[in-house]
């Protein structure tokens, strides 16, 4: 029977899967409901869902009256899978942006609450955080960018030998860079096709502005800011909106540059088509001797990089091959073994790697 959230209670079985503005479901069917997983409902906006007329226990279920008001379930995020939890904080975004657009000020500890508890989580899931491009749509591609960023950010800080409480200001910093984009018409974020050189001008006032809105926060610390207000800052002096260069660029920022970059590349954009992050390594391993810092984009490739003999990869040719050698000054080009037996090595060919198996 299809019912309104409201209308349910715990032990009710999905019979469908619930999916909110995402590629995937938020909650699979066959789920035997709970409090935690109504509330997700809720919170995602999801007027009606498929559930089974018996309960876990068999009993029948009765639906709630619709004209009861839901009561506010505080819940533990934690109960969620990573994919939802993502997805929750994704949303949460999004509202919290909307008040920004309305001129409300950032609220700190709004973010903190929402942010923090997901960047926990990288501990667990390890290089699974270089896949978040994959959750991503092209709708809500904006959204999906600043917290991808966040948990990109702070995974590399983590990777570099931050302090955990260093790593979290670098992922704050991350899911805040782009918050001036609220100051900034819908084109910013929505609009479909290239930007108008007028409104290439407009977007490059972003930074300023997302510094603006943190300036005046008193629990947030200088490191942070300097950080949103940097991120689009490169190592020659070519970024925006300050031209800074070399050690002028705070150390967070640089990290920030460089999750940017990769995630916007290897995501589906209303304007553009995704490229395979193997490939974006590669150019941004070309970029790091002129606008981004060498060490941040080098620990980056490592840990995106870090193969081993025997791991099964797809090609741009749609080819599968084994990994046989791994050349570490070049380790997205491996020589593999195809599937026909042919050795093949991907130094200087135009068949790169897409996927990892």
């Amino acid at each position: 029977m299809r019912v309104s959230p409201s209308q349910l209670v715990p032990g009710c079985m999905l019979l469908s899967d619930v999916y909110g503005k995402t590629n995937r479901p938020i909650i699979p069917k066959n789920t035997i409901l709970t409090k935690s997983h109504i509330t997700v409902l809720h919170k995602f906006l999801i007027h009606e869902v498929d559930v089974s007329e018996r309960l876990k226990d068999e009993e029948p279920f009765v639906p709630k009256l619709s004209e009861e008001k839901n009561e506010e379930i505080s819940f533990d995020v934690s109960s969620l899978s990573f994919k939802g939890h993502y997805y929750y904080v994704v949303g949460e975004y999004k509202k919290q942006f909307e008040t920004w657009r309305n001129k409300n000020q950032i609220d700190i500890s709004d973010i903190i609450n929402i942010i923090v508890p997901l960047m926990n989580r990288l501990e667990d899931i390890g290089s699974t955080v270089y896949t978040l491009h994959q959750y991503a749509n092209r709708k809500d591609y904006f959204y999906h960018h600043s917290v991808s960023i966040s948990l990109l950010s702070a995974y590399l800080a983590k990777k570099m030998g931050y302090p955990k409480q260093e790593w979290f200001q670098v992922g704050i910093a991350g899911l805040l860079s782009d918050a001036g984009m609220a100051r900034l018409g819908q084109f910013a974020f929505k609009k479909e096709g290239n930007l108008t050189v007028e409104e290439r001008k407009e977007i490059k006032k972003h930074p300023t502005f997302s510094y603006r809105m943190v300036e005046h926060v008193t629990n947030l610390p200088y490191a942070v800011k300097l950080a949103i207000l940097q991120h689009h800052e490169r190592i020659d002096g070519s970024g925006y909106p300050l031209g800074l260069s070399q050690d002028k660029i705070h150390r967070f920022a640089r990290i920030i540059a460089v999750c940017d970059i990769y995630h916007a590349m290897t995501s589906e954009r209303v304007y553009r088509d995704k490229q395979s992050p193997f490939k974006v390594i590669e150019e941004l391993q070309e970029e790091q001797f002129s606008k981004l810092d060498p060490r941040v984009v080098q620990v980056f490739a490592d840990a995106i990089t870090n193969f081993s003999v025997g791991t099964k990869v797809l090609l741009s040719d749609n080819n599968i091959g084994e990994i046989v050698f791994i050349d570490p000054k070049q380790p997205t080009r491996p020589i593999v073994r195809l599937e026909n037996g042919e050795i093949l090595s991907l130094i200087n060919q135009q068949r790169y790697i897409t996927e990892v198996l």
